[in-house]
């Protein structure tokens, strides 16, 4: 929301945002305009809440195409159809109300209507919430699957890491808003470095892991996440971390290389002798 500039009129964001050189930040709304949908869109949380219940679908995806004036009406329609059975719905349900729709196939039209405009960067926020199991792997095999057959980017937002290890290439852990680590999905994965994303990984269960498998608890990290408000002075994990130190209490960790492509923020990773295990 904030890198399409979405949030309410008295949000603040503060930093730079660049895409293809440009300062995203900096453009004035009529330029910014221009950017979102044709080069950057979304897909929203809740799709029954992001589609508008009064208007058709095929008119909804129409209507982005048309505010950019990418085509005149006609070939809008057939694109359209395109749309819909790209993603798998029959193009004659264009003709339909959102509430006509099974929560699937709502998730299905915003993805279709977020590539209207045929955009670079497709963002993807929690695309799996409220469907069940069977319908989220349908709505992930087709993210995949539009990713590979139009080239484009997909920064897809979850709490699910068998989502992350399913669908993504690289994976950006971050906790109180603020970078933990990141790298290769399969190298965060194997070989976590701070706190927060071991923990992270030791919650979740691992059929081939005896210590996490049936018959076993798993773990959990005592407390609870700090409200944005009242962010602690050092380290945003420190109040929970099981391995924290008397630095953490007062000094904000840098982002620190620890391998090809791998970064992570924790004082720790700057004595080699400390155990990190």
């Amino acid at each position: 929301m904030s890198i399409l500039r979405l949030l309410p009129a008295n949000a603040q964001i503060s930093g730079q945002v660049f895409f293809k050189d440009v300062n995203l930040l900096a453009l004035p709304e009529k330029q910014m305009r221009a950017y979102r949908w044709r080069e950057l869109a979304i897909v929203f949380q809740g799709a029954m809440n992001a589609l508008n219940p009064v208007m058709r679908v095929g008119e909804q995806i129409r209507e982005a195409i048309l505010l950019h004036g990418l085509m005149p009406m006609r070939e809008a329609d057939l694109r359209v159809g395109e749309l819909l059975e790209l993603v798998g719905i029959p193009r004659e349900r264009g003709g339909q109300y959102p509430f006509q729709y099974s929560g699937g196939m709502r998730q299905r039209a915003m993805i279709a209507m977020a590539l209207a405009c045929s955009p670079s960067i497709l963002f993807a926020d929690e695309p799996t919430t409220a469907l069940d199991v069977m319908v989220q792997a349908q709505v992930l095999e087709l993210l995949k699957e539009i990713q590979q057959r139009l080239g484009l980017a997909i920064v897809l937002v979850t709490h699910d890491l068998g989502v992350v290890a399913e669908t993504c290439d690289s994976v950006v852990v971050m906790y109180g808003g603020k970078v933990a680590e990141y790298g290769p999905v399969d190298v965060i994965f194997n070989d976590p470095q701070h706190p927060y994303t071991q923990k992270l990984l030791e919650s979740f269960p691992d059929l081939n892991e005896p210590t996490t498998g049936p018959g076993h608890s798993l773990a959990s990290i005592p407390g609870t996440p700090p409200r944005l408000t009242e962010l602690p002075p050092g380290c945003r994990f420190e109040p929970r971390c099981h391995l924290r130190i008397e630095k953490c209490k007062t000094q904000s960790p840098p982002l620190l290389q620890v391998g090809e492509q791998h970064f992570a923020a924790c004082h720790l990773l700057a004595f080699p002798d400390k155990p990190h295990e």
